[in-house]
């Protein structure tokens, strides 16, 4: 997913890898194992070309940490013995803004932040643009019916259902659904409707634990109690 987006950033801009090369501080090479996937992408290249095309970066920086939790090992599920499976969200968090409870296959927490990185089984985050600190995405229009209850970080500890954000439409997938060796499936949307993305779990089982960290933001941790 993510070297798909940086060829579709590359392919906007119109140059060649050769005028990349001579704009960035990366070789021709380097951009071709980067645009097909063939080598890890140094976070500074995605800004870097976002910031020659012009674009926002708040969504490929997403993608970014989604592909970095896998090439730095971070997306590992952890699984003790199954007992009847729910999602427990930590209620110390400084904004005071993750709900306290959540069952398993609905969408858990929200985590304000510039970009999402999945490292164990579920949670939920505003995104925002790291150049600007502003959301990503489009503004709620009036139009839609029923209109987003929030954008950007006012989803922080929203659900993704009530908030009207993961409504049919308005969300896509943030890569391939991750799978464990036992089932279990994660997979990360994102709305840029409400500049937010979110996560949601199947198959889990008591132990299973979600790590999720965002660019100035505490880590946050939800666990399957029950």
């Amino acid at each position: 997913a993510l070297a798909e987006g940086l060829r579709a950033v590359r392919a906007r801009t119109g140059l060649s890898l050769v005028a990349l090369a001579e704009r960035t501080a990366y070789s021709k090479s380097s951009w071709e194992r980067y645009l097909n996937g063939k080598k890890p992408v140094p976070r500074q290249a995605v800004e870097a070309l976002c910031a020659t095309a012009g674009e926002p970066s708040g969504r490929l920086l997403a993608l970014w940490e989604l592909a970095d939790a896998e090439w730095s090992g971070r997306a590992r599920l952890t699984r003790p013995a199954p007992q009847r499976p729910s999602v427990a969200v930590p209620t110390d968090a400084e904004d005071g803004a993750v709900p306290r409870r959540a069952r398993r296959g609905r969408w858990p927490a929200v985590v304000a932040g510039a970009a999402a990185a999945l490292a164990a089984v579920t949670a939920l985050l505003a995104v925002t643009d790291s150049d600007t600190g502003e959301p990503t995405g489009l503004t709620a229009s009036p139009a839609l019916d029923p209109p987003p209850a929030c954008h950007g970080t006012t989803c922080d500890g929203m659900d993704p259902g009530r908030s009207f954000c993961g409504l049919p439409g308005r969300a896509d997938s943030l890569g391939p659904v991750h799978r464990s060796r036992t089932g279990t499936g994660v997979e990360i949307r994102y709305s840029s409707v409400c500049a937010a993305a979110w996560g949601r779990i199947w198959h889990a089982k008591v132990g299973d634990a979600l790590e999720l960290s965002a660019v100035g933001v505490r880590p946050r941790r939800v666990v399957i109690d029950s």
